[in-house]
């Protein structure tokens, strides 16, 4: 892959990233940030790539979120120094690899539960204490305290713990929930004010109801990741159009056994099997009638039969994913485009990180 090249001379199958509407995308949403007051704090889990993370930060984002410690690690290697961690630490490999970071940055760590809370304060001292927040379920149905006096009743024990310091309150909502979010949070809030616990940071989330976190005002920051491409979800949940999504995998079409199936050189090593809720596995911009009805190792199974155009052997199609996050797990490079021809090649830095 060559700079400067045509992206419709690119072997296929291959993930290309739009400039212009990447930038785009980092503008508006650091925009609407900074008019409502309130800190926005990246997901790297969407593109894993240093370069992307300092463009973030360059609009005016502050300081980024990891989901696992080697992600971490990798941004820490790139000079990213105010990072978020948002999962539960356990596991005296881990907490050591954990225990390193903390001395190379502004570190902050979530917990959910005192069996955490209690492994992060035998591994850290007082010396250099870690920021820790309790993590809140307001909703979603996956990690958290599940009420403000679960929350006040954890926050005390890192309070009390030795070397840690409660610094706050998380969670990861479902989309659209800003009501019940803001309750919960204003609560917890309350009863930590009437115990004398200082909640400096008050940390929302979620990319499916971006624009709506103003809605939460006890926030003090807001977390996101997938914004930064947009994808198929993105636009099924009304925060962006098709052409806001800059993300596409591009595609050859190899085979067509019948007049109504056409096979994809893009299977589930370039195209997310994560369906996200959805019946097949991304949109063809070319072709929206059609359905990419299955996914092998190497190989996309086109449905035509709702299609009344369809495409040839040998034409190379466009693909929106479901999920964008997951998509920029399958390639060690995304290619980098301005109307079509290539400005850089970057690679996924943090591919793989899952420890």
């Amino acid at each position: 892959m060559t700079i400067g090249l045509s992206i419709h001379d690119l072997l296929t199958p291959v993930a290309v990233i739009d400039e212009k509407i990447m930038e785009t995308n980092i503008s508006v949403a650091q925009e609407y940030f900074d008019r409502i007051g309130r800190n926005f704090r990246p997901h790297i889990k969407t593109h894993k790539i240093p370069a992307l993370a300092a463009q973030q930060i360059a609009s005016g984002a502050k300081g980024i979120n990891c989901q696992k410690v080697s992600e971490a690690e990798v941004f820490a290697d790139a000079g990213f120094t105010d990072i978020l961690i948002t999962f539960n630490m356990l596991g005296n490999a881990r907490l050591e690899r954990l225990k390193a970071l903390q001395a190379r940055v502004n570190l902050q760590v979530v917990a959910d539960n005192e069996v955490v809370v209690e492994a992060l304060a035998q591994a850290f001292g007082d010396d250099l204490p870690l920021k820790v927040l309790v993590e809140c379920d307001t909703g979603a149905g996956r990690n958290g305290v599940q009420s403000p006096a679960a929350a006040l009743d954890l926050a005390k024990k890192i309070a009390g713990s030795p070397g840690l310091e409660f610094h706050g309150l998380l969670t990861y909502p479902k989309p659209s929930s800003e009501a019940a979010v803001e309750t919960f949070f204003s609560e917890a809030i309350g009863l930590l004010k009437q115990a004398g616990l200082e909640c400096a940071v008050v940390s929302h989330a979620g990319s499916p109801s971006l624009y709506d976190s103003d809605l939460v005002p006890s926030a003090t920051e807001h977390r996101a990741g997938t914004y930064i491409f947009n994808d198929r979800s993105m636009v099924r949940a009304g925060m962006c159009d098709f052409d806001d999504c800059a993300m596409h995998i591009i595609a050859t079409v190899v085979s067509r056994p019948t007049e109504t199936r056409a096979v994809l050189d893009a299977g589930s090593k370039a195209l997310t099997s994560d369906l996200l809720g959805f019946s097949d596995h991304g949109l063809i911009v070319e072709y929206p009638d059609a359905s990419i009805a299955a996914l092998s190792e190497e190989h996309a199974v086109v449905d035509l039969s709702k299609s009344g155009a369809k495409p040839e052997i040998g034409e190379r199609i466009r693909v929106i994913p479901n999920h964008t996050c997951v998509v920029s797990n399958l390639f060690d490079r995304l290619v980098f485009h301005r109307d079509g021809v290539v400005t850089r090649i970057e690679n996924v830095a943090a591919r793989g990180q899952v420890v």
